[in-house]
């Protein structure tokens, strides 16, 4: 059993291609890319009937949570997935998470069922109980490539493109398809950091004029689903409404 936890600060930026080109050299005698290097990333999100966790994280509130299960590429029943439990406090990132086989994850997950017994499962078994009703809500995939600084493990960049949203077809085994979040050439750059981001790195963004953006995966998804929930069903109103 594979048992990670992070506590963060995760500041995003949205890039074009050259401007990703000039931060990709900028980097490159700083910077190592990580274990996975380029892969693919499904998050299954789960959430209750209502979207109640994600309506709330639109809110913007001091504190919010978001529980999924995510494997690198597709899975099969003995893949390695990690249920991911992501919270935020205060602008700060804390992240739960615990790996285990698919199949194990998903008699967790959909059925409550597990042996284990740590601080990390006791938290999402708190969540799970909790969010009545809780099931897959959206499933969401991109490329990534990522890295981690040289003389800092804890500073990390990462960079993600293609990314795709469904809400069908709710299974990490399926195959890898969706609706674009993103406009043609863009890049979603994520800056992780426990502390200070470097300053070789600051100026690089001033360099660049790059300036921090707020965008949620799962959010913007959903409000692509809410949107088109409208155009079809007018008569629904604000029953979903984002803000809650």
């Amino acid at each position: 059993m594979d048992q990670m936890i992070f506590k963060r600060y995760e500041i995003k930026y949205l890039l074009n291609r050259e401007q990703y080109a000039r931060i990709r050299q900028g980097m490159a005698e700083q910077m190592t890319a990580d274990e996975h290097g380029r892969s693919t990333i499904c998050s299954l999100y789960f959430d209750t009937p209502d979207f109640r966790m994600v309506r709330r994280s639109l809110e913007h509130p001091v504190y919010k949570e978001k529980l999924r299960l995510r494997s690198y590429g597709t899975a099969d029943e003995d893949s390695q997935v990690f249920v991911e439990l992501k919270k935020k406090y205060d602008s700060v990132v804390y992240k739960r998470r615990v790996g285990m086989r698919f199949r194990e994850a998903e008699e967790y997950l959909l059925q409550g069922r597990h042996s284990l017994d740590t601080q990390i499962t006791r938290e999402i078994d708190y969540t799970l109980k909790r969010c009545a009703g809780i099931r897959p809500a959206v499933l969401l995939s991109y490329e990534r490539e990522a890295y981690y600084g040289r003389d800092d493990r804890e500073f990390r960049v990462t960079f993600d493109r293609s990314i795709l949203f469904r809400d069908h077809d709710l299974t990490l085994r399926g195959d890898i398809y969706g609706t674009p979040l993103l406009g043609e050439g863009q890049i979603l750059m994520e800056v992780k950091t426990a502390d200070a981001i470097p300053l070789w790195f600051v100026r690089l963004l001033t360099g660049n004029r790059l300036y921090k953006t707020s965008f949620s995966k799962y959010g913007s998804a959903y409000e692509a689903i809410f949107r088109k929930l409208q155009s079809e069903r007018p008569e629904m109103g604000s029953s979903l409404s984002l803000a809650g």
